[in-house]
């Protein structure tokens, strides 16, 4: 049986193909149009995962799509006409926007695919996040968690699943969101908001949570880990444009201009920033953006606050010592980790698509195991679930454009030689197999630099990606050696670290060898590498590991910055060439910089 699980119109539209219940084949749109979170009707994913799967769309059982639109139309139409006529905009943009296209989501699949509607069905979006993470995962009976901006009319849920089976126990309902809380702080720290919150993330270590006791004005906590928001501090309830109020801005300040440049006096000023300030204009500006980042620390901080707390009572009222945690927010890796400290929880389970486009694969589990009662048979030990591209496939491309190349038919011989440039300092561009489900680069479309290289941090932020300099770097580990540098013990069992969503402590006895991707609190977020999902990624590690000591690489995602991840070998030629990096590995191919026939 094939199940077709889709997610679009809202953030970052996905297709997943199921076969007899396990996934052939998974990607988000924005990898094939090239559009960054593109939300429009996946239609280069569902036919990249048809074609993966050897079929047509009228081979097609069932499409599934991720939530209801009327349960999500009666949430909106309520939301806005308290709105009227205080707003009217936006009541009428809401209207023209549901009547045009978001409600009809059965006939435009159906036409779009060609198939009959009777094979579209329905499934909540919280339940189809809390299936994504249960369904997936190696346990028989787990608690679960589900948090993100807004479905349709849920924003947090707890939830137990049990064999082939997911039940929503608790719901909080918008507009008390903890995803749309965090929002409204990321577009006031001049983010934008639904792609900016992984640098508020980033920016917190560099502040102080001294405005935490502000932050909770703004929500109130319950004994049952519940929590409802102080509504008069935010305005995305009632606006299109604008997540928090004028009442907003007297408790924190004016917002930070999205043009200022964010450095503090520790990161120091990059040179792609232009000419650096002097004097008592470089502190001014300097304790300004510390300003910011004490409002990102303690935003974060709160954050985790809740999350312990809703994990805690998931705790409490399922009796189980499994978690398992989808949403939005559990994208939020650092809360993660913390999770896993304080909420009495011995293990947890997070999916690497966690937010809207995992939805897709959640909706298609959720009828596969429990519409149609089939026992589970899938387990996600990886995320390489995208793409891939023959040796024929790239050296086609590099002989049409005339690139000049080295073919490598020994893979030890490959190894060695990317190894020792990454041990020279150079930077890499890594392209091999499937790319994968979510938005972690996990060793299919990299970057590669040196960790032992203090310098590699700044090199990677200013001359290749062209971002923030604040912004940390991850390492890809292998797994039987995680344990000797991270405070990941016993860490074959920790599952988001495969997919690179939890942060943990380095070691302070390893701090100083890996400097460039530990974070300035001491903190990092490794990926751990397993040589029988990913063979070659792991054999590069080991032959660098052999060559230096060091277990791990620097690990980035293969992209410029504003740009999805790379899919082809076209896109990342391209990446290649319009950044500093200095050589690009397609699979047995490699490329030097300014090497062209």
């Amino acid at each position: 049986m094939n199940i077709l699980g889709l997610s679009f119109f809202y953030h970052d539209a996905a297709a997943a193909l199921l076969m007899n219940g396990v996934p052939v084949a998974m990607s988000e749109e924005e990898r094939f149009s090239r559009k960054k979170h593109d939300s429009d009707f996946p239609e280069l994913a569902i036919n990249f995962v048809l074609k993966k799967g050897g079929i047509s769309a009228k081979d097609v059982d069932y499409v599934v799509f991720y939530e209801k639109p009327f349960i999500k139309l009666d949430r909106i139409m309520k939301t806005d006409l308290a709105t009227f006529p205080i707003a009217p905009h936006v009541f009428v943009a809401s209207i023209k926007s549901l009547f045009l296209k978001k409600i009809w989501i059965r006939q435009i699949i159906s036409s779009r695919l060609g198939i009959d509607p009777g094979k579209v069905l329905f499934v909540e979006h919280h339940l189809s996040h809390a299936a994504s993470a249960f369904l997936p995962s190696p346990y028989d009976q787990a608690a679960i968690l589900t948090i993100d901006g807004v479905g349709e009319w849920a924003v947090t849920t707890i939830g137990v699943g049990d064999g082939k089976k997911v039940k929503i126990l608790k719901e909080i309902h918008f507009p008390h969101s903890l995803g749309l809380l965090y929002s409204a702080f990321t577009a006031f720290l001049g983010f934008e908001v639904n792609d900016g919150e992984y640098k508020v993330m980033g920016m917190a270590p560099y502040g102080k949570p001294k405005y935490a006791d502000l932050v909770r004005r703004t929500i109130r906590f319950f004994p049952d880990g519940s929590y409802d928001l102080d509504l008069s501090y935010f305005s995305f309830h009632r606006s299109l444009s604008r997540t928090y109020s004028g009442k907003f801005i007297e408790l924190f300040g004016p917002p930070r201009d999205p043009k200022s440049k964010f450095f503090t006096r520790e990161t120091g000023w990059p040179s792609y920033f232009g000419e650096k300030p002097q004097g008592k204009e470089f502190e001014r500006i300097a304790l300004e953006q510390e300003h910011y980042a004490d409002i990102a620390a303690s935003v974060q901080a709160v954050l985790e606050e809740a999350v312990i707390l809703l994990a805690k009572e998931a705790r409490r009222i399922t009796g189980l010592s499994k978690l398992c945690f989808a949403g939005g927010v559990a994208l939020n890796s650092v809360a993660n980790g913390k999770i896993l400290k304080n909420a009495g929880f011995d293990e947890i389970f997070i999916q690497p698509a966690a937010g809207d486009a995992g939805g897709a694969l959640g909706a298609a589990l959720l009828v596969w195991n429990q519409a149609l009662g089939n026992e589970r048979s899938y387990k996600m030990e990886h995320a390489y679930y995208g793409a891939e591209y023959s040796e024929n496939d790239i050296k086609s491309f590099l002989d049409s454009n005339k690139i000049e190349h080295q073919y490598f038919k020994n893979e030890e011989a490959l190894f060695d030689l990317i190894a020792r440039e990454i041990a020279n300092g150079k930077v890499i561009g890594w392209f091999d197999g499937k790319f994968e489900w979510g938005p972690r680069a996990l060793g299919s479309r990299s970057i590669l630099g040196d960790p032992r290289r203090s310098e590699m941090k700044d090199v990677v932020n200013t001359k290749i990606k062209f971002r923030e300099p604040y912004r940390p770097f991850a390492p890809s580990v292998l797994v039987e050696e995680a344990d000797k540098f991270f405070d990941l013990p016993e860490p074959k069992k920790y599952y988001p670290a495969r997919f690179m969503l939890y942060v943990v402590d380095v070691l302070k006895d390893k701090q100083e060898i890996i400097p460039a991707i530990t974070h300035v609190d001491g903190t990092a977020r490794p990926q751990t590498v397993f040589r029988e999902h990913s063979p070659r990624y792991y054999g590069l590690i080991k032959k660098f590991s052999d060559i230096t000591g060091v277990p791990l690489i620097l690990n980035t995602s293969f992209n410029l910055k504003g740009e999805p991840i790379v899919n082809t070998p076209a896109d990342a030629y391209s990446t290649f060439e319009r950044s500093e990096l200095d050589i690009l590995v397609l699979k047995d191919f490699v490329v030097y910089k300014n090497k062209k026939e």
